[in-house]
C-alpha cells in the first residue's frame, strides 16, 4: 500500500522521521562502538510481544545509538530470553556487515543505493533490503568560540569552513552573519567524520543542495572534503567540540543536548534563522517525497527548503531489513524487536532523547511491513 503525497505530507508534518537502528541476528546491518544489552529494571511497555530466544547481533548508525539504548533495556526487560548486542559502528559498516550476512539488519542514516540493493539479494534469498524509516529528527552544528552564544551561519559559509576555506572566526562572511557578535581572532577548528556515516552522508547532501557553488564535492558516507580533523562515531566529533576552542562539527541534536554544547542557527533565507529543533525539522521533513517502491520506504528530503522554520539539515534513520529470506531461528525475535521500536511505546520513548517520534501513519505502514518479513 502506497502512502498518497496528500497524506505523506499531513503525517510527515506531525514529526521528524529518522532514526537510524540495527540489531542483528543472523540473517540478512547502521554509527559509534560500544555494545548494548543487558536486563530493563523498568516495567517492560504492553507493546512488547516477546517472540523467539537468542543472541541478537546488530551494527549500524550512531545517530540511532541513544534511543537503541534505551530500546534495547526495555525489551530485554521484557524478553529474558533474547539478548541484544547493538554495536554503533557507523552506517557505512552496519551495512557492510549486514550485506556480509553477519547481522539480521542495520542501522542507517542513508537509504540504500541500488548497487547495494543489488547486493542485498545474495543474502536475501528470494527478496531484496528494504528502507524502514525509524526515527527522524536535526543535524546540529555545535559549536566552541569562548564568548559566542549565538551564532548564525549559511549553507555557503558552512560549506567554505568545513572545505577549509574559512578558516578564522573573524572571517568577513561569518561577520556580515552575526553583526552583534564578538567574534574572536581564533583558528576554526572543523571536525567530520574519520568512518562511512549516513550522518556524513545527510550533511554533505546538505552542502550540496543548499550551496552547490560553495560545496563541489559530492555527498557521500566518506568525508571528502579539504583538511579538518577527524574522529570516530557522533561521540568522537562532538566531543572533539566540547573540549577544543575553535571547534565546529555535526551530530545528532541528542548529542548537541547531552553535552550542553551551543548550536549554530541556519540561515536558510526565511525571515529569521533556525534554531535546529525537533519541531522546526519537521517542518523540513513534511517536503520529503517517498522514492521507495512498494515496501521500501525511502524518502527524499529538499535541504534547499526556505519555508518559514523549517531547519533543513534533517536527517531520516533507516532499519534496514530483508523483506524475504531472514534466517528461520532469529527471524520472530527480528520481527518482535522493530514491531515494538516502531509501535507507540516504543517512539514515545524518543522524545527525551531529542529525537522525533514517527507520525502514526508511517509508524503503522512500518508495523504493517514488519509483519509480512520472511
Amino acid at each position: 500500500m502506497k502512502l498518497q503525497r496528500k497524506n505523506r505530507v499531513r503525517a510527515l508534518a506531525v514529526g521528524a522521521l529518522a532514526v537510524s537502528g540495527a540489531l542483528a541476528l543472523t540473517a540478512c546491518g547502521s554509527d559509534d562502538t560500544s555494545a548494548s544489552g543487558g536486563t530493563g529494571t523498568s516495567a517492560a511497555p504492553a507493546s512488547i510481544k516477546c517472540e523467539g530466544t537468542g543472541k541478537l547481533r546488530a551494527s549500524g548508525s550512531s545517530a540511532q545509538k541513544n534511543a537503541m539504548d534505551v530500546w534495547v533495556q526495555n525489551y530485554a526487560g521484557a524478553c529474558k530470553g533474547t539478548e541484544i548486542n547493538y554495536q554503533p559502528t557507523g552506517s557505512g559498516a552496519g551495512i557492510t556487515t549486514f550485506l556480509q550476512g553477519q547481522t539480521a539488519f542495520a542501522g542507517s542514516d542513508s537509504a540504500l543505493k541500488p548497487e547495494e540493493v543489488a547486493k542485498s539479494q545474495k543474502i536475501c534469498k528470494g527478496g531484496q533490503a528494504i528502507n524502514l524509516p525509524m526515527v527522524g529528527g536535526p543535524i546540529a552544528v555545535g559549536y566552541n568560540v569562548p564568548g559566542v552564544d549565538n551564532l548564525v551561519l549559511d549553507a555557503p559559509t558552512l560549506a567554505k569552513i568545513f572545505d577549509s576555506e574559512i578558516t578564522n572566526w573573524n572571517d568577513p562572511a561569518i561577520k556580515k552573519l552575526n553583526p552583534g557578535a564578538s567574534l574572536p581572532d581564533l583558528k576554526i577548528q572543523a571536525f567530520h567524520r574519520s568512518d562511512d556515516s549516513g550522518t556524513t552522508d545527510n550533511f554533505t547532501k546538505y552542502l550540496k543542495g543548499a550551496a552547490p557553488d560553495a560545496w563541489k564535492h559530492e555527498p557521500a558516507k566518506t568525508w571528502d572534503g579539504k583538511g579538518g580533523q577527524a574522529a570516530s562515531g557522533s561521540a568522537g566529533v562532538s566531543s572533539q567540540v566540547k573540549q577544543t576552542s575553535g571547534a565546529i562539527s555535526y551530530f545528532e541534536l541528542s548529542y548537541a543536548t547531552a553535552g550542553k554544547i551551543p548550536m549554530v542557527k541556519i540561515n536558510t533565507g526565511a525571515k529569521a534563522p533556525v534554531d535546529a529543533t525537533v519541531d522546526n525539522a519537521s517542518k523540513a521533513i513534511a517536503e520529503a517525497k517517498q522514492v521507495g517502491k512498494g515496501d521500501d520506504l525511502a524518502l527524499q528530503l529538499n535541504y534547499a527548503t526556505k519555508a518559514e522554520g523549517a531547519y533543513p539539515i534533517t536527517l531520516v534513520t533507516y532499519e534496514i531489513a530483508c523483506d524475504k529470506g531472514n534466517k528461520a531461528a532469529t527471524l520472530p525475535a527480528t520481527k518482535s524487536f522493530l514491531t515494538y521500536i516502531a509501535s507507540k511505546d516504543g517512539q514515545a520513548a524518543l522524545k527525551d532523547l531529542g529525537y522525533a517520534p514517527l507520525p502514526t501513519e508511517i509508524a503503522d505502514k512500518v508495523r504493517k511491513t514488519v509483519a509480512t518479513l520472511a
